[in-house]
């Protein structure tokens, strides 16, 4: 992607080095097991309560960036920066007024509104205070340990797709969803966090359509993004870390399902085809 010399956000901050090493407890699996809860981007609040129990109240410490770190945190910036350009025009072209989420860049552990994380959970969004968490070393385990294509649109993608729970907290959606899952059995509540996690993936897509449409996107952006979705569906995570899928624990979508729904946000760069929770399960 086009990002040198582009406007960077001023809504992103470089949050240090977690001072504490315990809290979650990764096992054996490490970022897979990880992954198997979040899937990248998962619903922090389930895991994440569970370490505030038994997590040591971490002060973030000074960390001084490499000068790749400091890379990826500056094109961080500029793909946070495209996503409030894109949102506060689509938005309000609904009448939305649209308020631009946070995102702090840790190293090892962080405490958030939802809770105590380490960075072998993966990029995840808080609607708790309203922030982006992510650990830049996370993407390089995307392309080592899952195969995702190399490229720095992976960046763009999962960022985008945080920044959309984030567009549902703003439209009201995840309120209605975590109002839901209060009410449901955990089959039913996987369910509809499939629904939620499938509309995510195509409002990366809107935005991937913004900067396409704006010049940005280099030959290749759309496949790497594609890739980083295919190999972060459920049954290719699930297969990876376990050698078998179970379809009713599913949170997120299946790789063919992640792909289609971040396409079908590329393609029609508004959100007239956004809505995932009013379709049968055939459909999604």
């Amino acid at each position: 992607m086009k990002w040198k010399g582009r406007r960077q956000s001023g809504n992103i901050n470089n949050a240090g080095r977690g001072g504490g090493r315990g809290g979650m407890a990764l096992g054996g699996g490490g970022i897979i097991l990880a992954l198997v809860i979040f899937l990248i981007t998962g619903d922090p609040f389930t895991a994440l309560e569970s370490t505030t129990k038994t997590a040591p109240q971490t002060q973030q410490e000074e960390y001084v960036m490499t000068q790749a770190e400091k890379d990826l945190y500056e094109y961080s910036a500029v793909v946070l920066a495209d996503t409030e350009d894109a949102w506060s025009e689509i938005l309000g072209k609904e009448g939305i007024n649209y308020t631009p989420a946070k995102m702090d860049i840790f190293k090892d552990a962080i405490n958030t509104g939802c809770g105590f994380a380490q960075a072998g959970t993966g990029p995840f969004y808080c609607s708790v205070d309203n922030k982006v968490y992510m650990d830049l070393s996370f993407f390089n385990n995307l392309v080592n340990d899952f195969g995702a294509k190399n490229g720095d649109f992976i960046v763009s993608y999962v960022i985008s797709h945080e920044i959309g729970h984030h567009v549902q907290n703003v439209t009201g959606i995840m309120d209605q969803y975590q109002k839901l899952m209060q009410k449901l059995p955990e089959k039913e509540r996987n369910a509809l966090t499939v629904r939620l996690e499938l509309q995510a993936d195509y409002l990366a897509g809107v935005v991937a359509r913004y900067q396409h449409d704006k010049g940005y996107l280099d030959d290749g952006d759309i496949d790497e993004a594609i890739s980083t979705a295919w190999v972060i569906g459920d049954d290719a995570i699930q297969k990876k870390g376990q050698g078998y899928v179970v379809p009713e624990s599913y949170t997120h979508g299946t790789s063919e399902q992640r792909v289609r729904w971040y396409q079908k946000g590329f393609q029609a760069g508004d959100l007239s085809e956004w809505d995932t929770f009013n379709l049968d399960p055939s459909q999604l």
